[in-house]
């Protein structure tokens, strides 16, 4: 082969690589999303006007004299019916501001499941167990064990019990029903032994389960082994990938704008008993090797009095749903391969409708966040190239002065990778991401809690920290919570999953190439 023929083929190697990268997403801002994150800021810039408005009239009322005073009694005297009118204004206006005005959500706690050491398995346990069903290729033993190697994942994660069984059996819904028990009864006695909480107090339930939707369902599940009440508010949320931990975040507080008084329980997590892929179509293998066990528990409340003893506040939450566009929906596709074995298909796409996710959450998000600093440079240099083709290079926002602590869903190394170059973040930030990628390995809606719980372990979080999680999963949706510490978070608390080996952490991660 020349070296003509050599450079050729080098350089289309490197066009498709490049073709499936995630773009630059700060260096290409589309408009309607900014003016979709200013929208969100004005609509809510009611409640910020009325404040410096109260603190003018306070100084001007702080002014007035004794003389003053008796001045206007004397003229109020007279003008009864004014007085009658101005006062039943004010009366209508403050109770309308009471009513309408968006109520505080508190994180009272969360717990994270963590299974016992008999569930612990290597990289090479895995390679061995699978090979057993003896349904897969050599060609793709060796492809799932160049992923392994190179997904960011340790040799200490969790695999369900089936994986543990001498024999390989045939999935079953005993089985996926025995797992989801497991990881969502053990998350939840964590979380109402932390709390106090008595399961009687929960009027609104939210479980999010990607691929394991039963009848009767996750939910119903909870409400039988605990007993809830029976005008509970119960939301069973499946086929929504990786990021339906933000979105049963996102409905618990729209329910809890409308029910005074009330606490909210959420559920997060994946099962894996029964959807581990048998076949040989290798867009479908990748999800055999980065899923493992795992779940969260959530507790959020809307009681003043539990304001207290809460960890976070809610600020913010942002969602954003690319599932217009064909190819943003297909590129994370459950379906059956060419000999009916189902599985989750991942497009060569995924990390490009990532990209346009992110992107698209980031830029509604930020007039929301960014200091005002920050945002004025950011909007001048957006309206200089927007509306007078001015040839400068864009300025791209400094998310750290936004944000205190990142959790960035631990999907894989290739994505931390991205995002840690986009946003330009440093490995003290992206280190919550990679040692539970690390550590757990991607347990799904779940993951952003275990990286919640490192930054806790690690005794970072202090009192009006903010800390910004974001995830993306199948649809394609992009959704970010935004949290803000109501006190100094202890680090010896009990029931931490990092709390007996946080020590060992941080470790030293190869950076190795991702697989194409």
């Amino acid at each position: 082969m020349g070296e003509d023929q050599k450079r050729a083929m080098m350089n289309s190697e490197i066009a498709e690589m490049k073709k499936n990268e995630p773009p630059n997403f700060l260096l290409s801002i589309k408009l309607k999303y900014v003016k979709l994150g200013y929208h969100y800021l004005i609509s809510g810039a009611l409640y910020l006007l009325l404040i410096p408005l109260l603190g003018v009239i306070s100084v001007h009322l702080s002014t007035l004299t004794v003389k003053d005073l008796v001045l206007l009694w004397e003229q109020l005297r007279f003008n009864i019916v004014s007085v009658i009118l101005c006062s039943a204004l004010m009366v209508f206006l403050g109770t309308l501001y009471f009513m309408t005005r968006p109520r505080k959500v508190y994180l009272v706690d969360f717990a994270c499941y963590k299974p016992g050491p008999e569930l612990l398995g290597s990289r090479e346990f895995f390679l061995e167990r699978t090979k057993q069903y003896g349904t897969f290729t050599e060609e793709n033993l060796a492809f799932m064990k160049k992923i392994l190697e190179r997904s960011g994942i340790g040799q200490k994660t969790y695999f369900p019990e089936v994986l543990f069984e001498d024999q390989p059996s045939i999935p079953s819904m005993t089985k996926a029903r025995k797992e989801a028990e497991m990881v969502m009864f053990g998350a939840i006695e964590q979380l109402l032994a932390k709390t106090g909480v008595k399961a009687k107090d929960i009027g609104i339930l939210v479980v999010n389960c990607s691929l394991f939707c039963p009848t009767p369902s996750l939910s119903a599940m909870i409400v039988n082994h605990y007993k809830l009440r029976g005008n509970i508010l119960s939301y069973n949320l499946g086929g929504m990938g990786c990021s339906a931990g933000v979105i049963s975040i996102d409905l618990a507080k729209q329910l809890l704008q409308v029910h005074p008084n009330s606490y909210a329980l959420v559920v997060s997590m994946e099962n894996l008993s029964l959807h581990g892929y048998l076949g040989n179509y290798k867009p479908m293998l990748v999800t055999n090797c980065l899923f493992r066990l795992g779940g969260a528990a959530i507790l959020l409340s809307n009681k003043l009095s539990d304001r207290s003893r809460s960890k976070y506040q809610l600020i913010h939450t942002v969602r954003i749903h690319k599932g217009a566009e064909d190819k943003s929906y297909g590129c994370v596709m459950q379906e059956e391969d060419d000999n009916m074995n189902v599985g989750v298909a991942l497009s060569k796409d995924l990390m490009v409708v990532a990209g346009e996710a992110l992107k698209t959450n980031i830029t509604t998000l930020g007039p929301l966040v960014l200091p005002m600093s920050e945002q004025i440079l950011f909007f001048l240099t957006l309206v200089a190239r927007k509306a007078f083709n001015m040839k400068i290079k864009p300025y791209i926002p400094d998310f750290k002065l936004a944000f205190d602590h990142f959790c960035i869903h631990a999907g894989g190394r290739a994505v931390l990778d991205e995002l840690e170059k986009n946003l330009n973040l440093t490995e003290w930030h992206m280190e919550p991401s990679r040692m539970t990628l690390y550590r757990f390995g991607n347990t799904s809606s779940s993951s952003l809690w275990y990286e919640f719980a490192y930054s806790e372990a690690k005794g970072r979080i202090k009192k009006g920290d903010r800390t910004w999680q974001i995830a993306f999963g199948s649809g394609f949706k992009c959704n970010s919570a935004v949290w803000r510490a109501l006190k100094n978070i202890d680090p010896a608390e009990k029931n931490n999953p990092w709390m007996d080996e946080i020590n060992d952490f941080p470790v030293d991660l190869p950076r190795v190439a991702t697989v194409n």
